[in-house]
């Protein structure tokens, strides 16, 4: 993955702004959109959407909730009067091919779970909509081929939903990597995990896909890529289920894996369901070194860095959930009124999922 010096500019420069300039962001996209607000649609309304995204759009200046999409009317309706969405625009998965008749909805939300991603994401760009689906994209790397060529031919956006892409520290993270501030990079450690309770769809493969590398070891996947600006040429895996007490007989409990970049950096990731492991990453120069814990947080990512005998950087990030939501959604509605690619889009999304496939196969597991 990599940045052009334009976007990079503009991101960091939004990372820096934001402290001081609340939803900076999003102001400049309003004031270039004349003011104009994104009708957006949400389909699902779990955990992600109920306390993360949806108020995240309710504090941005150029997003609204219009619409929502869910099996349960009920819980649809307590939705709708919070947000002031008309019982109208409530729709269930069965007829939600109606949202293409309903002009103030421009975008959706896609927060299902993973295997349902694909269905939902093409289904919503025949109804000639724009589409943020949550990560990781699908659970195939065909399927996320058919998500990219169902929005490409109904000529609308396609964004994946790397938060971590748009958050201030994080940029700050891969700030001082470009400037050779840390000198030359030669490893990267990353990891993490929790211990998942029973019940979680997430152990499901039928709808998850895969264990934690697809639900949260992909930030560490992810995070390597964006920090080097590259692309893994090797990689060697490991897997293993520890805990034989059902939670674990269609995915994985614990995935280790090392990969080898281009420039000779090598990264070593860990992710499990069965530990709780503080989501973070540490980043070793010829200059100095780095740390971002936690780094995929919802709220408090941290990074100090050591550089030189005498210089620590401390870079605090004092926003509260659900600012990065906030951030993400408004950068989608500039995307849509300024026709421009996202920079996570389906095909960053994409290339996540194949370099998945292949940790998988590294490991002796099936791939994607």
């Amino acid at each position: 993955m990599s940045f052009t010096r334009r976007e990079f500019g503009r991101l960091a420069g939004v990372a820096a702004l934001s402290k001081m300039v609340p939803n900076g962001l999003a102001q400049a996209a309003g004031e270039q959109a004349g003011g104009k607000r994104l009708g957006w649609c949400i389909i699902a309304l779990g955990r992600i959407s109920m306390d993360h995204f949806m108020p995240g759009v309710k504090q941005s200046t150029n997003g609204k909730i219009v619409a929502l999409v869910s099996g349960h009317r009920e819980k649809a309706e307590k939705q709708a009067a919070m947000y002031g969405v008309s019982p109208k625009a409530i729709y269930s998965y069965e007829n939600m091919d109606a949202i293409r008749d309903n002009k103030e909805i421009d975008a959706v939300y896609v927060a299902l779970p993973n295997s349902m991603h694909a269905e939902y994401t093409i289904r919503s760009a025949k109804a000639g909509k724009h589409v943020l689906c949550e990560k990781p994209m699908a659970t195939s790397v065909a399927d996320s081929q058919a998500m990219i060529d169902a929005c490409r031919a109904a000529n609308v956006k396609l964004m994946i939903a790397y938060r971590c892409q748009y958050e201030p520290v994080n940029l700050r993270a891969v700030e001082l990597i470009r400037s050779g501030t840390l000198g030359q990079v030669q490893a990267i450690e990353s990891a993490f995990g929790f211990n998942i309770q029973p019940g979680e769809w997430r152990y499901d493969r039928a709808l998850s896909g895969g264990g934690p590398l697809m639900d949260v070891g992909i930030y560490s996947l992810n995070a390597c890529r964006y920090l080097t600006g590259e692309e893994p040429a090797e990689i060697k895996a490991f897997s293993s289920v520890i805990d034989k007490d059902g939670r674990f007989n269609t995915v994985e409990e614990n995935v280790s894996w090392t990969m080898k970049f281009p420039s000779g950096i090598v990264a070593s990731c860990n992710t499990t369901y069965g530990a709780s492991m503080n989501g973070f990453y540490r980043v070793h120069g010829s200059k100095g070194e780095m740390e971002c814990s936690p780094a995929f947080n919802y709220e408090g990512v941290h990074l100090t860095a050591h550089v030189g005998n005498h210089q620590v950087i401390d870079v605090p990030d004092p926003q509260h959930d659900p600012a990065q939501f906030t951030k993400q959604a408004e950068y989608f509605a500039e995307c849509v009124w300024q026709n421009k690619t996202p920079k996570s889009d389906g095909e960053e999304g994409l290339r996540d999922m194949k370099l998945i496939s292949e940790i998988y196969k590294a490991a002796g597991l099936p791939g994607l």
